[in-house]
């Protein structure tokens, strides 16, 4: 529990995650391109978005190949088989209804994405807009008063404006929600209750919680009974079962 927990507490995404580009890594990987070719073929592609030759961009560049590649070409071997059935997904919808399945990639690789998205969708419900300046303090007091807390935060906000489920108001720095994506397709919602738990320390949390999670504010995702929930993937177990809701968990290997 304890790599976990380490692994929640870190915070990692310290570029700006364009969902073309994430979009693109995924397509390598699913050609079967090993990490070699996937990273050549990346360098070149974005290289017109990190114009110039100094050491500072050229860094910027390969952290952000990093970012990708860890998300789609080598994730955390906890995740192996999340991975797995995720690269399934995207062969099986067209790449304009991937977005869920690269947010969920994010969410399970990257916490800190769930944890930003959690804020902002907890805003957005309360109050029908989220202030960037809101948004950072609350990550800060998750994460501690640091200035590369808020600067990464910042990061994940320009990443969601690309994404487009997030746009800009008449007010600099405050921002409403997009309409949200439906979620329909069974094996994608499961998926994306298990993508959830791995951004969770300890990987458990009643079943409505997650499938009307603030840090899922893009989806809408159609509601599931837990028998039909865990009987898509042996990854997910109920621990509790009745009349108000059901506890859902990850079964872990460790």
């Amino acid at each position: 529990m304890s790599s976990a927990v380490s692994r929640i507490q870190q915070v990692g995404l310290d570029r700006l995650v364009r969902l073309a580009w994430l979009e693109r890594t995924a397509s390598l990987v699913l050609a079967g391109n090993d990490h070699f070719v996937i990273k050549s073929a990346l360098q070149e592609d974005l290289a017109g978005s990190f114009r110039s030759s100094t050491a500072n961009v050229r860094g910027s560049l390969n952290k952000t190949i990093t970012i990708l590649q860890k998300v789609w070409g080598n994730p955390p071997s906890q995740i192996s088989s999340l991975h797995a059935d995720g690269l399934d997904l995207l062969t099986r919808f067209p790449s304009r209804e991937h977005a869920p399945v690269h947010w969920g990639m994010l969410m399970a690789v990257y916490p800190f994405w769930s944890s930003v998205a959690t804020q902002v969708g907890r805003l957005l419900k309360l109050q029908g807009a989220a202030a960037a300046t809101q948004i950072q303090r609350r990550i800060r007091e998750q994460y501690g008063e640091r200035e590369t807390v808020a600067r990464r935060a910042r990061y994940v906000l320009r990443s969601y404006l690309d994404w487009g489920v997030l746009q800009e108001t008449e007010a600099m720095g405050v921002y409403r929600a997009a309409p949200p994506h439906p979620v329909n397709d069974p094996r994608l919602v499961a998926w994306l209750v298990e993508s959830s738990l791995w951004a969770r320390a300890d990987g458990v949390a009643p079943l409505r919680d997650v499938l009307e999670g603030p840090n899922l504010f893009p989806f809408q995702l159609t509601p599931m009974s837990p028998e039909r929930l865990t009987s898509l993937t042996p990854r997910l177990q109920l621990l509790r079962h009745d009349l108000d809701d059901s506890l859902v968990m990850l079964r872990r290997e460790w």
